[in-house]
């Protein structure tokens, strides 16, 4: 899962990038109202995290500025202000979820989880693909009941994959939400990493279609 963090506050900003991070999620992280529209606008997110009170843009007008560029990534505002009027304006703006300061920083990794999973259309947290199953809350995987041991970059791939169950994606799209925007992998990278989780999960449930990426499908469907 890949978030775009937007906080002013860099200590906190850490502290929450650190605790998202932890989780297995990837985060990328501004701290100012003109980037963060700039950057919410041209990336691809699963999710963002936003804070209202920010130097430039306020985080209202960021997230009216994306909604405004056709960007549906689902919104957790952030943020030390309690009142109505601030809450009615955020989810006016296009807001998702609304979380005030102070806050356990665990439980903004699991609202995020939440409002990914229910923008993917899944009511339930656990996602099933034949013998392979993913609990989306607790970001932990199984195979026939038993727990499915995964590198970090591994559980976000097949993450990615599980939750587009039976939709072929990109190899463009895969590297876009499981790596920093920092980072861009070559092809061979994603080649080796598909292949070690299909040798972990022993069955066919990952398909090639060529020239156009990979798709987790019912080993049954193949």
């Amino acid at each position: 899962m890949k978030v775009l963090l937007v906080e002013d506050d860099r200590e906190l900003a850490a502290k929450v990038a650190a605790a998202l991070s932890a989780d297995g999620m990837i985060v990328d992280t501004v701290h100012d109202g003109d980037e963060a529209a700039f950057v919410g606008s041209t990336e691809d997110y699963d999710a963002a995290v936003l804070d209202l009170g920010l130097p430039g843009q306020d985080g209202v007008s960021v997230l009216r500025h994306w909604r405004e560029q056709g960007r549906r990534l689902p919104v957790l505002v952030l943020t030390a202000r309690g009142r109505w009027s601030d809450k009615l304006a955020s989810f006016d703006a296009g807001a998702d979820d609304f979380l005030t300061k102070p806050f356990l920083h665990e439980e903004v990794a699991l609202r995020l989880r939440v409002l990914k999973r229910r923008a993917l259309g899944h009511s339930s947290p656990i996602l099933q693909a034949g013998p392979l199953s993913y609990d989306a809350n607790a970001d932990r995987f199984t195979l026939d009941g038993a727990p499915l041991n995964l590198t970090a970059q591994e559980k976000r791939i097949l993450a990615y994959l599980i939750q587009r169950k039976d939709c072929v994606v990109s190899r463009n799209e895969i590297s876009e939400h499981v790596y920093a925007r920092d980072l861009d992998p070559d092809s061979n990278t994603l080649d080796v990493l598909i292949g070690r989780i299909r040798r972990k999960l022993g069955v066919p449930l990952i398909q090639t279609e060529r020239g156009r990426g990979f798709c987790l499908t019912e080993v049954d469907a193949v």
